[in-house]
């Protein structure tokens, strides 16, 4: 009985996409993200309205932009794998590459928007919501970037495994973003 429980277990974790410490590292990141954003809306209850005036100062259209901007570089990576097994290299390059370029908008447009923000005046010591703001924003920034930087690796290393596991990093990149926007920008 323990043998074919154990078969099971192995023959699920055989069915997983990508790489068994890809997904460590994914599960960490969201837990992590996850408490950062329990954190952020545990404050917000303890002031609502001084969320609701700090807020006024994001830049909610910008961050809208920013969601679609990462969405598409999300199908554009997922689909450089089909594309790598069909198609070829160069298709699959192509794509990660379009994602890659994605990515850099998304951050340029961040950048925009913490130049404004930063020139209202506005720091972490502004409004708790502005600490959460910098740190949960700035934080997954950083995940772009490192995103970019895989992205560039399984271009040049485009075998269909690493296409599979590293696209499965971007994809929480952009899952995150679909978490924080709503809270962050939109939570009233």
């Amino acid at each position: 009985m323990s043998g074919s429980v154990t078969q099971a277990r192995s023959g699920t974790l055989d069915e997983l996409p990508g790489d068994l410490m890809m997904w460590v590292l994914i599960i960490s990141e969201l837990l992590v993200f996850g408490a950062g954003l329990a954190a952020f809306l545990g404050v917000r209850i303890t002031d609502p309205a001084g969320f609701a005036e700090a807020r006024s100062h994001l830049h909610p259209a910008l961050a809208g932009i920013n969601t679609i901007v990462l969405i598409t570089s999300g199908f554009l990576a997922a689909r450089a794998l089909d594309l790598r097994l069909k198609k070829g290299r160069a298709a699959a390059r192509l794509h990660l590459g379009a994602a890659m370029v994605l990515g850099t908008v998304f951050l340029v447009i961040k950048g925009y928007e913490y130049a404004d923000v930063a020139g209202q005046g506005i720091s972490t010591e502004t409004h708790p919501l502005f600490t959460f703001y910098y740190l949960l924003t700035g934080f997954h920034a950083a995940h772009v970037v490192a995103g970019i930087a895989i992205l560039a690796l399984i271009a040049w290393k485009d075998a269909p495994r690493n296409i599979e596991v590293g696209t499965a990093f971007w994809h929480m990149v952009d899952l995150v973003w679909v978490l924080l926007f709503p809270v962050i920008y939109l939570l009233g």
